[in-house]
Formats: C-alpha cells, structure tokens, sequence
C-alpha cells in the first residue's frame, strides 16, 4: 500500500454507504470528546447521520529522507536503509492503529448519548482535501489541535486553512459541552453574515432556541434597515429574535454580550466586508475564535 495514495481505510458499518449529513474530524486531542459531544447534539436536533473522521496527514506516511553520504560503505548503507524502511513501515502501521482506536473511543462516545447512524474512515491525505471533497452539510471539528492544546492564543493551523478553503458550514467545538440554549448572531450586513441568517431561518438545528441578533457599528438607518430585513427572514423561518445594534469593537463588544447573556452558540461569516479572503480569515472572525470559551458556527 503506497503511501502517496488517498485512501479510505475503514467503513464500520460493514460497507455499507450512507449519506452522510455531518463530518465529525477528531485527532484524539482534548477537543475530541468535546466534539464528539457536540456532534450527537447536532445529529440529534438534525436527525443526521455523523461521518466521524480522523486524518492521517502527509507528514504521518511519509519518509523522511535520510543523508546517508560520508564515509558510510556501501554494506553499511544498505543494512541502513533497510533498517528505516522497516522502521518507516512500523511508525506507518503505530499511526493507523492509533487512529482506529481514536475512531473506536469516539463512535463508543457519541453511541453512548443517542441513536444517532456513525460510521468511522481513517484518511491520508491532507485535511483540507478531506473537507471539500466530502459530501457533508456540516464540518465539525475542534478549536485547536493535538499539537495546540495548551496555546491559549493560538488556532490550530488546520483549523485555518479549513476555514479558508471549506465551502460547508463550520461548527467549530470549544473545549468542552455544554447545553446549548442560546445563540447569537453577529450580523454586519455581509455577503456570510447574510447566509448565515438563512440557514438558521431554514435549519430544525435553531428551533426552540432563544436568539440574539447584534449588529456592532453605529445606529443608522442603514444598519437598522439591514438588521430588520435579517429579522424578517429569521420570523419566516419561525425564529424570534431579539435584536441590538451596539456601537464599539466588534471583537469586545460580541465578547462581552456572550459572557453577560450567557450565550451557548455564536453564530456568524467568517469574513466581513474585508477583500483579503485568499489570505486570512475575517479579523472579527479569527478574534473570536481565540477568545471564546463556546463553539462558533460560522459560514463563508
């Protein structure tokens, strides 16, 4: 089996395919049983089936190349590179064992809380290709990864590039769950601030849900009418939502009402109205996906 290769090593149930609503990516870091967690929530409100993935990047499969130049002999360099292949071949055959048992822990997890249908792929190839090939509706994956768990200033780099390049809806899991009562919207009149109201107008996860939608900027009459026309496609879709327009910076000001109002789920775009979008997530964005201790779902 060649390394180079995508491949799709496992399907726990039997074969068998099915469609597949939410990508749950897990890496056996803190943030895996929080996303496990808030994935049987989604599958649940949603009535969904859960893809639980871990990923196997390029650098888990692939040698490193060795200086074998010097005064090696040639015997001596042979038995050597005999030697880091089989070693090579074992760290290969520790890494998909691992991620199997990563994968098992986290089906046996989400099992315990639902009924949800789960099956389990193990992956190498880059997690970005994993992302937008897949077919899901949600990509759910955690705020930071194995290598970032105690980099409180920090997003896993993964999480970045995802959120560049994914096309699906990003529910990004915080540290740990908690029931989710209340969300908030951080609408700014933008192209992914407005898609992001209508999928919550459109979506069963939102029903029942108490729902705040702020606007931070200066009340004008343009901001009202933007935020009025977003209150009009959430009462559409039967969601009543309070509404705030509150001066200041956005970063503080969405932080603030969070903590105060004692919100569960911040729902926003990833970018505003900046043109930078090839390079770096919106910086509102980024902000609050250091700085928030709950999950955010956020949309391009």
């Amino acid at each position: 089996m060649h390394s180079c290769d995508r491949m799709r090593l496992q399907n726990t149930d039997g074969g068998r395919t099915s469609m597949t609503n939410i990508i749950a990516l897990v890496d056996g870091s803190t943030y895996s049983e929080s996303v496990c967690d808030h994935a049987a929530w989604l599958a649940e409100r949603l009535e969904a089936s859960i893809e639980i993935t871990h990923v196997l990047g390029r650098r888990h499969t692939e040698s490193t190349p060795q200086n074998l130049s010097g005064n090696i002999t040639l015997g001596a360099r042979s038995s050597l590179l005999a030697e880091l292949t089989a070693l090579d071949e074992q760290r290969n055959k520790l890494s998909q064992k691992r991620g199997r048992a990563i994968l098992d822990d986290a089906k046996a997890r989400i099992d315990a809380k639902g009924s949800a249908t789960i099956t389990t792929t193990l992956r190498i190839e880059d997690i970005v290709d994993t992302v937008t090939n897949s077919k899901a509706d949600i990509v759910l994956l955690g705020k930071r990864g194995e290598a970032a768990d105690f980099a409180k200033l920090h997003l896993g780099s993964n999480l970045e590039r995802i959120a560049r390049a994914s096309h699906q809806p990003l529910f990004v899991a915080s540290r740990a769950f908690r029931p989710i009562k209340r969300f908030l919207i951080a609408y700014d009149g933008g192209t992914s601030s407005l898609k992001a109201v209508d999928y919550v107008a459109r979506s069963p996860l939102f029903r029942g849900l108490d729902c705040t939608l702020l606007t931070v900027g200066v009340l004008s009459p343009e901001a009202q009418k933007q935020q009025d026309d977003a209150l009009a496609i959430l009462a559409a879709g039967g969601i009543k939502a309070h509404a705030d327009i509150v001066p200041g910076q956005a970063d503080t000001v969405i932080s603030n009402i969070v903590d105060s109002e004692s919100i569960d789920l911040l729902v926003m775009g990833a970018y505003g109205h900046s043109r930078i979008r090839t390079l770096i997530i919106g910086s509102t964005t980024s902000t609050m996906l250091r700085l928030c201790k709950i999950p955010v779902m956020m949309f391009r």
